[in-house]
């Protein structure tokens, strides 16, 4: 199943998208501003060019036009310079020969040719100044400013123009457009670093209180305690309260469990105590059903039992010496037949679940190994999942076939009826794994007798 981000990840996350995004828009405006400014700063010179030209302007007798004084930038003089002015005839313009009257020495044998639709506006707007972009004599990108005027003695317009290649312009503003983005980039970057280490100390009484909540829920504390703040200290106030109620409902299970239990041995034991002192087919039939019953209410009862623990908040049991207590205790019990227990357990390995539980469920299985041993009972514990451990009981007696152990967990079913007991053992550890979430299984076993196999939920490592 595809895991959700963390909520400071997803936090970080969108506040540095959208700084980013702020930032680099920030960055955009600023570059476009500084070339608007840039553009109106060349196009303000320009339009002071056109002006001198314009005041120095004037007609011949043969009607052609000459200038009073030029103007004294020394880039006009040098050969493509990248500054350049011009005075051209409007109506040999108008019909597609663009006829220069006066130029700059800076042009040398070239003249200014700019498109015939930017010139045909130029002339529809007599006296105003008109910027625009174009081509050098080179192919170079100028901005170039003209102005069409009517000088005196003259029956047409002509158009002053004046024009200096972008290159320097452009470059400056694609320096400060690098340099702007470094710095931007530098602010998103203290920004996102910001923000994380502000998330990260924001949440970090939430990640506190996780740890807490984990430590309860593995059985290592009993309550959510730490130092929250006032926001998430009623959140922890009700995780402790509902932990509290927890155990009180496994405490009154538990109760319950235990009167109904002496509720029902004493009219049982009536009814058998009864049985045996009478004699005839009806006293045999009332013993043996009174025994059944007893059966049958021990295990109900261990399962209303485990059912209840299974799911309390916080238990915990160590397998090591809970299954060493056993050993020693069932070989001291079967200390005449020579039955050896030995046990192989992993370290710091913890059942989640109540001690009484495991005690029941592998004390039935290390009981039954020793009932049928030939004389060695082993007993394997180990980790087969981060939460989850098996507990292995083998024996090297007779064993069972795979129908014999399938008819084994079928509660109430003896393979062997010499054997004391009532079939409800195998049943009853399974029913009681099961309410853990756990299982049992029998299979043949190594040392050539039965492996039971049960497996239970382990708390983390």
């Amino acid at each position: 199943m595809k895991r959700r981000a963390s909520l400071a990840f997803r936090l970080f996350a969108g506040a540095a998208a959208w700084a980013l995004a702020l930032l680099l828009l920030g960055a955009v405006a600023l570059t476009t501003l500084y070339q608007r400014s840039v553009l109106r700063t060349m196009d303000d010179r320009l339009s002071s060019v056109v002006e001198s030209l314009v005041a120095a302007a004037e007609t011949d007798p043969g009607g052609g036009i000459v200038l009073a004084r030029r103007p004294s930038d020394p880039a006009f003089d040098r050969v493509f310079s990248g500054r350049y002015w011009q005075i051209a005839d409007a109506p040999q313009l108008e019909g597609g020969g663009h006829e220069a009257l006066v130029v700059s020495r800076s042009l040398w044998d070239e003249v200014l040719s700019p498109p015939d639709a930017l010139l045909a506006s130029v002339l529809a707007t007599p006296g105003q100044v008109i910027s625009f972009d174009t081509k050098g004599p080179s192919g170079e990108g100028l901005r170039l400013t003209a102005q069409a005027v009517q000088l005196p003695a003259r029956p047409d317009m002509v158009i002053m123009m004046a024009a200096e290649d972008r290159a320097a312009a452009d470059r400056d503003v694609r320096n400060f457009a690098i340099t702007s983005a470094i710095m931007f980039l530098g602010f998103a970057t203290a920004i996102a670093a910001g923000v994380f280490f502000q998330v990260r100390i924001g949440l970090a009484p939430v990640l506190r209180m996780r740890t807490s909540v984990a430590e309860v829920r593995e059985g290592n504390q009993e309550r959510v305690d730490g130092d929250f703040p006032v926001e998430l200290q009623p959140l922890a106030d009700e995780l402790n309260a509902m932990l509290d109620h927890s155990r009180e409902l496994v405490e009154r299970s538990r109760t319950h469990v235990g009167n109904l239990a002496h509720a029902l041995k004493t009219p049982i034991a009536v009814l058998t105590n009864e049985a045996r002192t009478s004699d005839g087919p009806l006293a045999d039939l009332v013993e043996r059903q009174t025994g059944v019953m007893t059966d049958q209410v021990e295990h109900h009862l261990r399962r209303a039992r485990a059912a209840a623990h299974a799911k309390a908040v916080g238990a915990r049991t160590e397998l090591a010496p809970t299954l060493g207590d056993l050993a020693r205790t069932l070989e001291k019990i079967n200390k005449a037949r020579g039955i050896r227990i030995t046990t192989e357990i992993e370290e710091g390995l913890h059942f989640k679940g109540e001690r009484q539980d495991l005690e029941e469920m592998v004390g039935n299985l290390m009981d039954n190994a020793c009932k049928w041993s030939g004389g060695l009972v082993h007993v394997h514990a180990e980790r087969t999942a981060p939460r989850d451990l098996a507990v292995t009981i083998e024996d090297d007696g007779p064993g069972l076939n795979p129908d014999e152990c399938e008819a084994a967990l079928q509660r109430g079913v003896r393979l062997d009826e010499q054997a004391p007991g009532s079939g409800l053992g195998l049943a009853i550890v399974a029913d009681l794994a099961k309410a853990y979430g756990g299982e049992l299984s029998l299979s043949r076993s190594e040392l050539g007798g039965l492996a039971a196999r049960i497996g239970l939920p382990a708390t983390g490592r």
